[in-house]
């Protein structure tokens, strides 16, 4: 058990997520705190960083990458423009579900309704609905309520199985994801940083000077060390054209030599560096 995970059971973890309540990102908290967890919904990420800098809530987590759809890229530049830390990271299996009123049915449906990842991990379905149109809306579990509230009978939403349960909608259609093995990484933030575990990882984020190579001898302060890099991501520097910010997860944490010694080197390539937070490796095993 990792040190955020020991809480007392009668004391709720405050988190903040994007999304009304069983969203997927409030399901991978609960997976994360074993379910002690009192969600904060937010109607959009902003909302989410705003409440861990000030405070009004322990922690916030956000959905970072998808196996099947890539990089949430909003929330790389979110993690850049405020002063928080990765805490902790925790994968999740996605499984969509086409969800509409009681006594509605497939034939019956004209809209359908979820957040723009969900749809686009659902393509290959929805271009089976040639009749049918898909329309983007700010969260999951938040266009089941949609749907729920407006008591809609042609229309249905995709979203989780615990959002259909809790706001007492029929299931049409499970698993409707175009890939199976449909895995979201979720990130933990805080305002505070985690003390280090047995396996972790870090995150940083730098730009590189301009010079020949750059990237190249970057990424060798690491391959002289044998130090593993997990992933690798750029984003543009705003302002100047063609230029990039480099995100860069790696084995390891910052209180250990090898990798301060890596930092150290890394910094005579960069004109900007910033560690985003050390933290235990979340488990790939990917079920709630």
């Amino acid at each position: 058990m990792t040190e955020l995970e020991k809480r007392k059971p009668h004391k709720p973890i405050t988190v903040a997520f994007q999304g009304d309540h069983y969203a997927f990102s409030e399901l991978a908290a609960f997976k994360f705190f074993r379910a002690r967890v009192k969600g904060h919904p937010c109607q959009k990420f902003e909302q989410v960083f705003s409440l861990v800098q000030d405070q009004t809530v322990q922690y916030g987590i956000i959905p970072i990458e998808n196996s099947s759809t890539g990089s949430i890229h909003k929330n790389y530049d979110l993690l850049l423009q405020h002063e928080l830390t990765i805490v902790g990271e925790v994968y999740l299996r996605i499984d969509h579900h086409l969800i509409a009123n009681p006594g509605v049915t497939l034939e019956d449906i004209e809209l359908i309704y979820s957040h723009p990842q969900a749809l686009e991990q659902c393509r290959v379905f929805l271009a089976t609905l040639s009749t049918v149109q898909a329309v983007p809306n700010y969260d999951t579990a938040g266009s089941v309520k949609k749907i729920r509230d407006e008591k809609s009978l042609h229309a249905a939403a995709i979203a989780s199985h615990s959002a259909a349960e809790d706001y007492g909608m029929h299931i049409l259609k499970s698993e409707i994801q175009d890939i199976k093995e449909n895995i979201t990484r979720f990130l933990l933030i805080s305002a505070r940083p985690a003390k280090p575990g047995k396996k972790c990882k870090t995150s940083i984020v730098f730009a590189m000077k301009n010079m020949p190579g750059a990237l190249y001898k970057s990424l060798s302060a690491f391959a002289l060390r044998d130090i593993d890099l997990c992933k690798i991501e750029s984003r543009p520097l705003r302002g100047k054209p063609w230029q990039y910010f480099f995100y860069l997860d790696f084995s390891g944490h910052m209180e250990d030599a090898i990798c301060q010694n890596a930092i150290r080197h890394l910094q005579e390539m960069t004109s900007f560096l910033r560690i985003l937070g050390s933290y235990n490796t979340g488990e790939k095993t990917a079920t709630l």
